[in-house]
């Protein structure tokens, strides 16, 4: 599918945020005063913002309130109202540790589990889709969780827990690759089976259905080389994982050191990010011949 770069930011950002707000929630950090604001500041910046971005790719953006009413059978109208659901309960919390020292723990622990659940609703929109076998995979909302998980342990300052939570998102990674790659395959999807077409026998496209690209083409066909794809693939395990961990575990602890492995990680998340849409094979792209 096309890579559209509101949807990416959407993912990658809201995923960070509310996986920092996960964290915070259990108090992991302990923090107070100007500390917690800084914290909770990064987090609602983080998830609001991408929230935001997502809006962007709506035909009509105007139109956005509607989603909330569709909770009983769409996952996008469920993840806006867990997302609501989360930053307003996470405001009370963040206000107590802020201006009054006082750490209610229970709405913590709400807000952080809803933080959870808010992810686990993010996935589940593109894990639904059985037209996009790369995606309708029991890996896709694992590895959702495991980026928020790792990324917000990391920005939340959790050391040893987002080294491990990064070794096994990284190696998950690699088999979520290459499960992905046989999964149309596996899958079965023919322009026999697209049309509804099988028992006349074999088919081939005579010609394009249009003579010039269309909505579908634009948002649902994009052919990534084999060759580009892997270097992306090497550039996001060493960036998103490798680098961070070994900064994390074999380098003295420095702020600074701390701000370079969040920064490396933000380079592997963008990348294998831009690879879950780029890559992702849609069964539309039959019709065009592009499959």
């Amino acid at each position: 599918m096309h890579p559209s770069a509101s949807v990416i930011i959407f993912t990658s950002l809201s995923g960070l945020g509310f996986g920092l707000m996960f964290y915070l929630g259990f108090g992991m950090p302990e923090v107070r005063g100007w500390t917690a604001f800084w914290f909770f500041l990064i987090a609602y910046g983080l998830a609001v913002g991408g929230l935001i971005s997502s809006t962007l790719h709506l035909g009509n953006p105007q139109r956005a309130m509607n989603a909330f009413s569709q909770w009983r059978s769409s996952w996008l109208s469920r993840e806006g109202v867990a997302a609501v659901a989360t930053l307003v309960l996470t405001a009370p919390y963040a206000i107590g540790l802020i201006f009054y020292d006082l750490n209610i723990a229970a709405l913590g622990w709400l807000s952080g589990i809803l933080a959870l659940i808010t992810i686990f609703t993010t996935s589940k929109i593109y894990n639904q889709l059985k037209t996009v076998p790369r995606w309708n995979m029991p890996l896709t909302p694992v590895l959702f969780l495991l980026y928020a998980l790792a990324g917000g342990g990391l920005m939340a300052g959790q050391t040893l827990v987002a080294a491990m939570l990064l070794l096994v998102l990284t190696l998950l990674q690699l088999a979520a690759w290459q499960m992905g790659d046989k999964a149309f395959a596996n899958a079965g999807h023919t322009l026999e089976t697209a049309t509804g077409l099988g028992h006349l026998g074999k088919m081939r496209l005579l010609e394009s259905p249009h003579s010039s690209p269309n909505y579908l083409m634009r948002e649902m066909v994009h052919v990534v080389g084999r060759k580009h794809a892997l270097k992306l693939r090497a550039i996001s395990v060493v960036t998103l994982g490798i680098f961070p961990v070994a900064i994390l575990l074999f380098l003295p602890f420095s702020h600074t050191l701390a701000l370079v492995a969040i920064a490396s990680h933000v380079i592997g998340l963008f990348t294998s990010r831009w690879l879950f849409f780029a890559e992702a094979e849609h069964v539309v792209g039959l019709y065009y011949d592009k499959r």
